[in-house]
């Protein structure tokens, strides 16, 4: 059975292209346009692992990693952020919030599928 991955970003074109690179990868996807709307999604659909972007409205990537912890169900789950800020800061708060990685875009697919696979093995 596939893995779930949830994808949550603002962007509808880059939440697209991570969707799009996860399905080819055999991966079942949900997506979310923000961080409110992937406690939504949660709330209602398990996930094995989810990929959020940092800076976003309503609730912010930081925020969402934080929140996702504090539910049992996903004490665990692998989460990776996606960010355009390559700083020791940015690292440093999405280890602290209890991101499991984090990535710095752009990226290619393969980059994506790499840090996925590693991610959640």
């Amino acid at each position: 059975m596939p893995k779930t991955a949830l994808v949550v970003d603002d962007s509808r074109s880059l939440r697209g292209l991570v969707c799009d690179t996860l399905q080819e990868a055999g991966y079942k996807v949900l997506q979310s346009a923000n961080g409110q709307e992937a406690l939504e999604t949660v709330a209602n659909h398990p996930v094995d692992f989810v990929i959020t972007d940092v800076n976003m409205p309503v609730l912010d990537g930081i925020s969402l990693v934080k929140q996702l912890r504090t539910q049992p169900a996903l004490q665990y789950v692998p989460i990776l952020i996606l960010t355009t800020e390559a700083t020791a800061a940015m690292k440093n708060r999405g280890r602290l919030a209890g991101a499991t990685g984090w990535m710095v875009k752009p990226f290619s697919p393969s980059q994506l599928i790499n840090v996925v696979s590693r991610i959640v093995a």
